[in-house]
């Protein structure tokens, strides 16, 4: 396994230059045998007698190391954060330098590119996507807002909801299939302060936080500006939770809703077991690179490494405090348990779920429980699909996604 991650310290670029970010010595602990690692400028050494000692140990057994280099590991074992998340390693004393060099040290371990990548590939030639960008003023909550959208396509209404953190670029392959625009309008739009949405002016002297109200109501007000009459809501992570909301709150105002990893709530927390405070939100740790190597963690092995990469820059992309404050929503203000979600099936708005069998946040298991509860039109698992499906695999996604408009449009 070293002279696996001290090639890749040699031959990538980008990895030499996060290497210059050190130096960093931890070790790894494999069964009773323990590694000490020094990185530097210099690259990756092993290093008998580390002075100063490891700032922090990363312990797993064997096969656990074993699985993490397989081309296509197990779900749990895909990288180092999902590993941690589901407790197949364990990281003990200063978490922070971890999290500080989260995104090289998923680089050098985990296999997050497809062999080859990055080689050169034949030109492509220029062409124009059908996708239209616009901004529309309104009004949410009393507040002035300039909110940035995209569209395509003609029909019944379809908004698209994006994940936390991240915006509305995360449904470019929808927006792009002549099979979804034939027959639908498709609507992407980024949350304030996301992407391309600005913050209500005054945010200056605020600090950023999702709440269930202000999601939906962000929702039901670009629907009243927009003039949708019934639309399909298709929302991801925060959005598949958002759906729910909607579907219980108004469900009346929407033809039909698809959950993309919906849950009643978050399985743990985004960075697992206690993380430093706030860390991603502090002036010490990138809070855009802590976000894209975590959410490499919810990505499943067999994704494309371009697609992969994508989704995660989105992530690397994202306001300060942004992603901190959306995932207020996903695991505290937005939680369904307790009786909250028994409305659902009562709903008027028909519920179509689809889950990620490599999701270690909004497991299939998590799923099906909300379908059970609903009493959903559709519930399946997407194999080989990780958190983000429209983004991370969107070949495979519109496998799952094609039968279930068809069964919308036939409603």
């Amino acid at each position: 396994m070293f002279d696996y991650i001290v090639e890749r310290a040699r031959t990538n670029a980008n990895i030499r230059l996060h290497c210059s970010f050190g130096p960093l010595t931890f070790a790894v602990r494999s069964g009773a045998t323990e590694t000490a690692v020094h990185i530097d400028a210099a690259g990756v050494r092993l290093d008998p007698d580390p002075a100063p000692p490891p700032a922090f140990v990363m312990t797993a057994m064997p096969d656990a190391w074993a699985e993490l280099r397989s081309p296509q590991a197990r779900p749990g074992f895909q990288t180092l954060s999902t590993m941690r998340r589901t407790r197949n390693m364990v990281v003990t004393g200063d978490l922070t330098p971890f999290f500080q060099h989260l995104l090289l040290l998923e680089m050098l371990f985990s296999n997050l590119s497809d062999p080859g990548a990055g080689k050169e590939r034949p030109e492509a030639m220029p062409a124009l996507e059908a996708i239209t960008g616009r901004y529309l003023n309104l009004a949410i909550a009393g507040r002035p807002h300039r909110l940035y959208f995209e569209e395509a396509g003609s029909g019944q209404p379809l908004i698209c909801l994006h994940t936390a953190g991240s915006d509305g670029r995360q449904f470019r392959h929808v927006l792009n299939d002549p099979a979804i625009t034939g027959r639908y309008r498709v609507i992407a739009f980024d949350l304030p302060w996301h992407g391309k949405s600005s913050p209500p002016p005054g945010f200056e002297a605020e600090v950023y936080e999702l709440t269930t109200e202000r999601y939906v109501g962000v929702v039901m007000a670009v629907v009243d500006a927009l003039g949708l009459d019934h639309p399909v809501v298709m929302g991801c992570s925060i959005g598949g939770r958002a759906v729910l909301h909607l579907a219980l709150r108004h469900g009346r105002r929407f033809r039909a809703a698809i959950g993309l990893q919906s849950a009643l709530f978050a399985a743990d927390r985004s960075l697992g077991d206690a993380p430093p405070e706030r860390a991603l939100h502090r002036p010490d740790i990138h809070g855009g690179a802590l976000a894209g190597a975590s959410m490499a963690g919810m990505i499943a092995p067999q994704s494309p490494s371009a697609e992969r990469w994508e989704t995660m820059w989105h992530y690397m992309q994202g306001g300060p405090g942004i992603f901190h404050g959306d995932v207020h929503y996903y695991f505290k203000d937005g939680d369904l348990r307790n009786g909250l979600a028994d409305g659902l099936k009562d709903s008027q708005c028909p519920l179509y779920l689809l889950s990620g069998e490599y999701d270690p946040s909004a497991t299939p298991e998590m799923g099906r429980e909300v379908a059970t509860l609903a009493g959903a039109a559709h519930f399946e698992v997407m194999r080989g699909m990780g958190h983000f499906p429209m983004s991370e695999n969107p070949a495979l996604f519109r496998k799952y996604l094609l039968p279930v408009l068809a069964k919308i449009d036939a409603l």
